[in-house]
């Protein structure tokens, strides 16, 4: 008995996390196709004429997807080697959340909207199509925005700054007559100028108050290079640090990336 059951769950684990074989290909091809029948039967369920003419179909479908999922995720444990591993990894969450807004529903209204975050799922066709090198570079993304995020906190907080005394200036020389009924609210003001958003809900009526948000929306294309700048230094850095500066025994060209086998430039082999 327990050979068997070591046995389908080999077998199991073969089908739902493998991709090499035909059983996991077809099994996540059609998982991804649940996902998007899912994700588009929810958008359309929020349209008003589907959702009073077809809104018992769609709930129907949800259940039945989510309960799809929800045993699917189940079995991921029990055939995983190491379930913990699995349940903390970043697929395991995103498999926990997807099933996750359909239940609160029953008790908030409304919740199973959340279940757009199945679209996170559908990250498991760069396994599927086989474009590993796809993730690798959104990997080089993601270590560069993480390099950053100190100089972008610093940055962050340091107009957060700016927009609290601009939007102070602001309340003391608008007022609460001109729409500026607080400081919370001109900091609001301030913040929506410098990003260059620009609402128009509540605007300056003063010659003073207008010279200073004249100020403040060139000082806003100003700001929004700053981080842009960081980011891409970082992205520049990491870039470089991908590439391995071997020598090409046949032409000599250095430089090739870290997993690169043959020269780019010539063919000739890159393992010696």
């Amino acid at each position: 008995m327990g050979i068997n059951n070591k046995a389908l769950r080999a077998r199991l684990y073969t089908i739902i996390f493998g991709t090499d074989t035909p059983a996991g290909k077809r099994f996540d091809i059609v998982l991804i196709a649940a996902i998007l029948i899912s994700v588009i039967a929810l958008m359309a369920e929020s349209v008003n004429a589907l959702g009073t003419n077809y809104g018992a179909f769609f709930r129907l479908l949800e259940w039945v997807l989510t309960i799809l999922f929800t045993l699917e995720y189940f079995t991921r444990i029990y055939c995983s080697p190491y379930p913990a591993r699995y349940a903390r990894s970043f697929y395991g969450i995103v498999d926990l959340l997807a099933i996750f807004p359909t239940y609160l529903s029953l008790i908030i209204p409304g919740a199973n909207y959340l279940l757009a975050i199945r679209l996170l799922r559908f990250l498991r066709i760069f396994r599927v199509l086989k474009l590993v090198r796809y993730l690798r570079e959104a990997n080089t993304l993601l270590r560069s925005i993480a390099l950053a995020r100190r100089k972008i906190s610093v940055f962050f907080f340091s107009v957060l700054v700016l927009a609290v005394i601009l939007g102070t200036v602001m309340y003391v020389i608008e007022g609460s007559a001109n729409g500026f009924s607080s400081i919370p609210r001109s900091i609001y003001w301030t913040i929506v100028t410098i990003t260059t958003v620009g609402y128009g809900d509540i605007t300056p009526q003063t010659v003073p108050g207008q010279v200073v948000a004249s100020f403040i929306m060139l000082l806003g294309y100003s700001i929004i290079a700053v981080p842009t700048g960081i980011l891409t230094a970082e992205l520049m850095q990491e870039m470089q640090r991908e590439r391995v500066q071997r020598s090409c025994a046949g032409c000599g060209i250095a430089g090739h990336e870290r997993d690169a086998r043959f020269c780019k430039v010539c063919g000739t082999s890159l393992s010696n």
